[in-house]
């Protein structure tokens, strides 16, 4: 697989970051320990590149009708300023990705799609802008990834902390954003003031920020936040401390929860399929059918969480029982820092889904008991 460098690479390599491969991205996994990084995010707040993630730029005056068209959700919906969790689907109703999209304007978005997933999503982009209605759409569809970093502050300290790079006079602009919602704020870094465009969003169940940023101005952003890390506020993290505490907030990843071979039904994502919007859109027929048919409801799997009754956690492809006969399958599963026992998510076969039920985890031949439980696993205090 090809390696990915993000623009702050070296200066991970500064901090001693521990890297791994993601979506062929050589990314931080851990700085020093991924348990203190992810209790650090719980109880302050974190500091991480996502630079591996995309962006995809879709402007012009079809691009709230295109991006309905293209996308499983009611993105035409959106207010100016807001963003919107949705789904890219195929015509089967195969998920390629999970993603995020901002609105920036009347005839501009902001679609943000898995590492692994960027150049996929925007050539599906690409593709259906050409189709779905006589002539094409009349939109700019621009894959801006490679010029554009990513970095996050999640944590309930967040707030905090960025209010301290940004002029006291705009520190509305950061205290009055909602949650998925995103505002363009002047940062104050490498020695001058530069217009940022900052997102209340994030993948840990915490409050926090995610700020783009040109790859030519990432380090000199990064390296004003880690200054404040240095306070003791703030700790550089990386992936595994995400993945922890992304599981223990319920989040699917890409891969793991959701993929071409899955459907959202499944995922527990129906609410995300806006199968009465007007208009045709890509996968809305096979979506229907599987709704119509019960999937996750009546027939199939359903994504559920399990909490462990004792030590030992479940791992991704593990064979989930039920008296000893295999119902499901693990997707994710560790030890969970913040709660202290083993959890997991898994797709089971729909009868065993009710929370409270026992099931147990084949855990290398040995059956481990488990318990049905709701999603998500940990929820923060507002």
């Amino acid at each position: 697989m090809t390696e990915n460098y993000t623009a702050l690479y070296e200066e991970h390599k500064k901090l001693g970051a521990s890297f791994t491969d993601f979506g062929g991205w050589q990314m931080p996994l851990k700085y020093s320990s991924e348990l203190a990084e992810h209790h650090a995010v719980r109880k302050s707040a974190g500091l991480y590149d996502l630079s591996h993630m995309g962006e995809v730029w879709v402007t012009g005056p079809d691009a709230a009708a295109f991006l309905d068209y293209a996308l499983v959700g009611k993105i035409s919906a959106m207010a100016v300023g807001k963003a919107k969790y949705s789904l890219i689907c195929n015509e089967d109703g195969g998920i390629i990705d999970d993603l995020i999209t901002y609105r920036r304007g009347d005839q501009q978005f902001l679609v943000v799609p898995n590492a692994g997933n960027a150049k996929v999503v925007a050539a599906a982009m690409a593709e259906r802008a050409g189709s779905g209605k006589e002539g094409g759409f009349d939109v700019t569809v621009e894959d801006a990834s490679a010029r554009t970093s990513l970095i996050a502050v999640q944590g309930p300290k967040a707030q905090e902390i960025l209010l301290r790079l940004v002029p006291a006079v705009q520190h509305e602009l950061v205290t009055g954003l909602k949650y998925y919602a995103a505002v363009d704020v002047p940062f104050m870094f490498g020695g001058t003031s530069q217009g940022l465009l900052l997102a209340r969003t994030g993948y840990t169940g915490e409050d926090g920020f995610e700020i783009f940023v040109a790859n030519d101005d990432a380090a000199a952003l990064w390296q004003a936040l880690v200054a404040i890390a240095e306070d003791g506020e703030l700790t550089p993290a990386g992936l595994a401390s995400r993945d922890s505490l992304r599981l223990e907030a319920g989040m699917p990843l890409y891969g793991n929860e959701l993929s071409l071979d899955g459907d959202p039904f499944a995922a527990g994502l129906g609410p995300v399929v806006a199968l009465s919007k007007e208009g045709d859109f890509v996968g809305k027929a096979a979506l229907a059918a599987k709704k119509e048919a019960g999937a996750g409801t009546t027939t199939g799997r359903k994504l559920v969480g399990l909490r462990g009754l004792g030590r030992r956690a479940g791992r991704g492809h593990y064979p989930v029982l039920k008296d000893g006969n295999t119902v499901g399958e693990v997707t994710s599963g560790q030890p969970s820092p913040t709660l202290g026992y083993p959890v997991a998510m898994a797709y089971v076969d729909v009868e065993f889904t009710e929370p409270g039920t026992a099931l147990d985890i084949d855990l290398r031949g040995k059956a481990e008991p488990f318990e049905v439980v709701a999603l998500p696993f940990y929820k923060r205090q507002k």
